[in-house]
């Protein structure tokens, strides 16, 4: 949508009688370029505009996310000498943090000291927010500390709530916690704002008795609570699926002249539905419009992902029918769920015609539409669709991400085009594209499926050399793989590799080694690796027992071995 912004300019001229004589215009700006062509027409005006009208200028820049463009107007500003005053400093300073140049936006503090101009909160918040942004966490809350300990500004209400926003969003609610509770000995009290900051962390956590506490804290200190307060609850509960306390929320609310709205509606729909309850999250629907708050386009997208969960995906597109019909344009979301429940059940057809829609409709499918289709294809066997999806994908975007590349190799190798798979994994490491351990496991475990040892093992080899260090899955592939091949030594060699690494078996590494030694009939070793995986807690899945079962009834003389590994694994 296109913003248009009204600034009143002060411009003065000289008429042919040598009399000057001012106007104040309205001059519209819808862009970049009417913010900049007015800026220009502005330094060149005589005498000029006030600062207070750059400033305004700024503003509206700032607001319509042209950072750079601010940064650069403002250099213009300092190489033409024209007045500056706190107010656009602040805003400079905010668009370097909003570029992610905290770096920068530092460079501008020494602006303030030439200028005379004394700091302001403002000023800081952006500076820690920017760090925040960053993941700064240690100098954003450093930063604070300076600014409150030698008083270069009080810090006020929004400085503490960036504060404790940032500590609490990255999973540090103590420290929010103690925060607030430093703020509730000092001069700025807590408002209730900051006390919705630490009750939604808390319950993010899964902590909902200290949220709980919390809120009968801010009752006693007479805080008035919000919908914000009540919301962060429920959403707790939902998702923890105490429905009794959820209705004693609601109770709650309502004798407090608090009523749910589209949010609170929508957080116990989307968690009924996540417990496979869709139905009795239609009727919470039915029971919101009635009391006239209207379903937005995150509630219907949780009743659809509800029903696709369920395996009901003609449920899921009655419902985005009904929200068609409402005039609720569907969102990529919506699309995603239900190409990934057609997906899903394998009708895929269906899943391609909904992608053909996207586009119709003026949306435009991403990466997640992508890859649930590409993935889609692949569960069905239609290779060359997928390779037709991909290819599109890398000619007309959305950029395919390292799950597009993944899915793509799992696919070949999964239908044993293992030269199109190698071919593609060396196209990518030449474009020096991301990869993780994820991606090289999917190339080692397609590598050993299809027989091809020697280079899964080279693969294997090369991980250290490039910085990714196997995980207990890649290991566990390659001892998979050795097992499946009779290739015993190498497997116990692999074994004490890992752990020599750092990286400890799993009960999954122990059943593939039994298992292999199980098949190869070595039950004297078998007998040692089944001891050291009872002393590490571990026990046989049913696949293990099934073969253990196979091989006791040619040879009696196996059982002999077990009865130690029962007395020390109860199960």
């Amino acid at each position: 949508m296109m913003m248009a912004t009204n600034i009143s300019v002060r411009c003065s001229f000289r008429s042919c009688c040598s009399r000057s004589f001012s106007v104040k215009a309205k001059v519209e700006v819808k862009c970049l370029d009417d913010a900049v062509s007015l800026f220009h027409r502005m330094v060149r005006m005589n005498p000029l505009p006030s600062v207070v009208d750059f400033s305004k200028l700024f503003n509206t820049m700032l607001t319509m996310k042209h950072y750079s463009s601010v940064v650069s107007l403002f250099r213009e500003m300092r190489i033409l000498g024209i007045p500056i005053d706190g107010i656009i400093l602040n805003i400079v300073t905010n668009s370097y943090c909003l570029m992610h140049r905290s770096d920068c936006a530092f460079s501008v503090l020494p602006f303030y000291l030439k200028s005379g101009i004394l700091f302001s909160g403002v000023t800081f918040t952006s500076l820690i927010r920017g760090l925040f942004a960053e993941n700064r966490l240690k100098d954003a809350v450093e930063l604070f500390k300076k600014v409150a300990r030698e008083n270069i500004c009080e810090p006020d209400q929004v400085m503490y709530g960036t504060v404790m926003n940032g500590l609490s969003k990255r999973g540090h609610t103590q420290k929010a916690l103690s925060l607030l509770r430093l703020m509730e000995r000092g001069n700025t009290k807590p408002d209730v704002n900051k006390y919705n900051i630490v009750v939604d962390a808390l319950c993010k956590d899964g902590n909902l008795v200290a949220a709980i506490n919390l809120l009968n804290e801010m009752k006693q200190k007479n805080i008035l609570l919000n919908i914000v307060t009540y919301n962060s609850l429920i959403d707790g509960l939902c998702k923890l699926g105490q429905w009794e306390k959820v209705k004693t929320l609601f109770s709650e609310m309502v004798n407090l002249n608090i009523y749910p709205n589209v949010n609170t509606f929508t957080m116990v729909i989307d968690g009924l539905c996540k417990e496979g309850k869709v139905e009795d999250a239609e009727e919470v629907m039915k029971h919101m419009v009635e009391k006239g708050v209207e379903p937005n386009i995150i509630t219907y997208n949780a009743i659809m992902d509800g029903y696709c969960l369920c395996g009901q995906v003609d449920r899921a597109r009655r419902i985005f029918d009904i929200m068609i019909d409402k005039c609720i344009e569907p969102d990529i979301i919506s699309y995603n769920i239900l190409i990934n429940g057609y997906c899903k059940e394998k009708k895929v057809a269906k899943a391609m015609q909904l992608l053909g829609e996207i586009s119709q409709r003026g949306s435009k499918p991403n990466t997640v539409t992508y890859n649930t289709i590409l993935q889609g294809l692949f569960e069905v066997g239609r290779t060359g669709d997928a390779k037709r999806v991909y290819a599109e994908m890398l000619s007309a975007g959305p950029k395919p991400n390292i799950r597009s590349h993944s899915t793509v190799l799992n696919g070949y190798f999964r239908y044993g085009l293992v030269e199109e798979a190698m071919s593609l994994l060396n196209k990518l490491e030449r474009k020096r594209e991301n990869t993780d351990i994820a991606f090289y496991n999917v190339v080692i475990n397609g590598l050993c499926k299809n027989g091809k040892l020697d280079e899964a093992h080279s693969v294997f080899e090369k991980l250290s050399f490039i910085g990714l260090p196997p995980d207990v899955r890649t290991y566990n592939t390659m001892i998979t793989g050795f097992c499946i091949h009779g290739l015993l030594d190498e497997a116990k060699s692999m074994l004490r590799k890992m752990e020599d690494n750092g990286c400890p078996p799993n009960n999954v590494t122990y059943r593939v080694i039994v298992q292999g030694f199980l098949r190869c009939s070595k039950f004297s070793e078998m007998e040692t690796f089944m001891k050291e995986m009872a002393d590490r807690g571990f026990s046989f899945d049913a696949s293990t027992a099934g073969i253990l079962v196979d091989v006791v009834r040619e040879n009696p003389s196996v059982l002999d071995m077990i009865p130690e590994l029962h007395s020390k694994n109860k199960y």
